[in-house]
């Protein structure tokens, strides 16, 4: 069943958050390897219970954004239209990840879709 798998932070001074969030609650926080500035944070051991998520500079996206795990990322994008919600972007590929895009629900809410590419298949795209 798919689930919340993701989540993001929007920031104006990303130095400012990233030091908070790692004081506060000891997250590990690592800036990202790819075209535009995006933080990883690391919320916790694989074991407990929780996500994972990132930091983005608010010029991204002024919304704490949701990605929800999906196996198929055409098919969902076809479920949400047919369902009554919209796609808001096209099909994105995060390298070395899988294919995301937002979309927006019935009542308004802006979600993200995210098809993990196989262990085997990462980085291949």
């Amino acid at each position: 069943m798919p689930k919340v798998v993701h989540f993001e932070i929007p920031v104006d001074d990303p130095q400012r958050a990233i030091k908070f969030y790692e004081k506060v609650f000891g997250w590990n926080i690592d800036k990202w390897e790819g075209e535009f500035d995006y933080w990883l944070v690391d919320a916790g051991e694989d074991d407990e219970t929780g996500i994972n998520g990132a930091i983005k500079p608010r010029e991204l996206g002024s919304e704490i954004s949701n990605y929800i795990s999906v196996h198929s990322y055409d098919e969902f994008a076809q479920k949400i239209s047919s369902e009554g919600g919209k796609m808001l972007t096209d099909k994105m590929t995060v390298p070395g990840t899988g294919f995301n895009g937002v979309f927006q629900d019935t009542e308004g809410n802006i979600m993200g879709i995210i098809e993990i590419f196989p262990m085997d298949q990462q980085g291949e795209y």
